[in-house]
């Protein structure tokens, strides 16, 4: 059944492919091209957030199924069957794991959405099409790896070369389950490294048949290898093992910073972190769609939950039009998410990952609450959904940026709308955070655009738009958002280094 197919799935055949997913749960983590259990019996229980009920209880790994998960990509690194595999044979096997995962469609969208809560929709129009475009795109730059042959003297050549890594540690989050896994999987293995990827706890099942559909595409064993566990144990043992050469992060600035001291405690092992956001939007008075800037401002906040990175959930207006834009916020953005069962395909928001995160994000908007913001709509548990991990979509005014709410990151579905007089206090407001991962401008004024563009600490900015983009665009942060660039040509070659020949020709002048 093709990605395309689903969008004419109904209920009824989404329970019915729920029921034949939780039927054939992969039966432990997978190493060396097979499913094997934990050498320690290990097991976390996969919790579906819509209801509270069990999926499935899953294998836990320790630190010594990490130890096995690394050695055998390490050997299989050495082997060579993948890192020194022809460019276009490599990418062969890529394009064949894309046509599986087109073919697994249904289960592999059905297996997040039991996981944490996701809309099936969002993941049959979303997040599996952006996996399929995202292996494909790195696929297509595997023979696009170039060295260089510098200008040097007459009887030397001096050549750069690019190779793989090794080994690489990936660790993945639980808001994009399989789409952050694949945002980093996908360019490691097509730089010719092995990985072995630990998946967040409370959604581990999507990444096991993603790893098995790779071996079944041609991909030798050892070379894609999945251990589930908890992240103070399986993910701190990965960072800190000595064969890893580089470890990939994507999840909160705390456990982000942990992943640099552990490199400094082993083998001073390479780091990309992709960490916490707090984005701001700037609405200048001057924007020219003021429906359409609204529309982006609700779809930044509320789309998947709330539970994205680069959520734009600071609201920066302009006095003069700030009456009007909350007036056409509560209008328009109230009802445009309706929390709902994931598995019903007209539903736009399901529930929060778990009920702590439930209970966390409740008592963030009690502190706005307390701390004097106003709150326009929202801020409970939707009524009925009371069985699940729901949060309804909320919204504040009145917020300053010294508030709770405006400086920590909420991941859930709660905006704050803060106005500003200036450009220059526009500007300050925006950088006063400790975040830099994204931001969103709204002007038809081109020179003040690219003023902004220039003094917006972020690494990710939209002009007129929010959370746009294509393979070809780099994502990541500034300051504690981290420092990896995903997706685009860069982020394939993060995953090389470089190595420089020098040759002392014997040739004559």
């Amino acid at each position: 059944m093709s990605i395309e197919a689903l969008a004419d799935y109904t209920t009824q055949q989404w329970n019915a492919v729920a029921e034949k997913v939780m039927a054939n749960i992969p039966p432990g983590l997978f190493i060396n091209g097979k499913h094997v259990d934990a050498l320690d019996g290990g097991r976390i229980a996969s919790i579906n957030p819509a209801n509270g009920q069990l999926v499935a209880e899953v294998a836990a790994g320790s630190a010594r199924d990490v130890d096995l998960a690394v050695a055998s990509a390490l050997k299989a690194f050495r082997a060579g069957d993948w890192s020194r595999m022809a460019p276009r044979d490599r990418m062969a096997v890529l394009y064949r794991w894309c046509e599986l995962i087109d073919a697994n469609a249904a289960e592999l969208a059905m297996m997040d959405t039991l996981d944490m809560g996701k809309p099936i929709a969002d993941m049959a129009g979303v997040d599996l099409p952006s996996v399929v475009e995202t292996i494909q795109f790195m696929a297509e730059c595997i023979d696009k790896i170039e060295g260089s042959v510098t200008n040097t003297e007459w009887d030397v050549m001096h050549c750069v070369l690019r190779e793989p890594l090794g080994v690489v540690g990936a660790i993945s989050p639980w808001n994009y389950p399989l789409l952050m896994a694949t945002w980093k999987v996908a360019p490691a293995l097509a730089a010719g490294n092995t990985v072995v990827l630990k998946p967040a706890e409370q959604s581990p099942l999507s990444v096991l048949k993603l790893a098995e559909l790779f071996v079944e595409a041609g991909g030798p064993p050892g070379v894609f290898n999945v251990v589930n566990g908890l992240g103070e144990v399986a993910g701190q043992a990965l960072a800190l093992h000595e064969d890893v050469a580089k470890i990939t992060f994507t999840g909160s600035t705390a456990v982000g910073k942990l992943m640099l001291q552990y490199a400094g405690q082993s083998n001073m092992k390479k780091v990309s972190l992709e960490c916490g956001g707090k984005s701001p939007q700037i609405f200048m008075a001057d924007l020219e769609d003021m429906d359409r800037a609204v529309a982006a401002a609700y779809n930044g906040i509320y789309a998947n939950m709330g539970e994205v990175c680069n959520a734009g959930s600071r609201l920066l207006v302009h006095e003069s039009i700030h009456d009007d834009f909350v007036e056409r916020f509560v209008t328009a953005g109230k009802d445009a998410y309706v929390p709902g069962d994931p598995m019903n395909p007209e539903t736009n928001m399901g529930p929060l990952v778990t009920r702590e995160d439930q209970q966390r994000v409740l008592s963030m908007i009690d502190a706005g609450a307390k701390e004097g913001a106003r709150l326009a709509f929202g801020g409970c548990v939707p009524e009925g959904l009371e069985s699940g991990a729901y949060v309804s979509p909320t919204l504040f005014t009145g917020v300053n940026n010294d508030m709770s709410i405006a400086r920590q990151e909420i991941f859930g579905p709660v905006a704050s709308v803060m106005t500003f007089k200036t450009v220059e206090e526009a500007i300050a407001i925006a950088n006063d955070t400790i975040y830099g991962l994204a931001a969103g401008i709204w002007t038809r004024d081109l020179n003040l655009a690219m003023r902004l563009v220039r003094a917006v600490q972020a690494g990710t900015i939209w002009i007129n738009s929010f959370d746009e983009g294509d393979m070809t665009q780099p994502f990541g942060g500034y300051k504690q958002s981290g420092h990896a660039r995903d997706k685009c040509m860069e982020s394939l070659l993060s995953y090389t280094q470089s190595k420089s020949a020098w040759f002392r020709l014997s040739g004559q002048r």
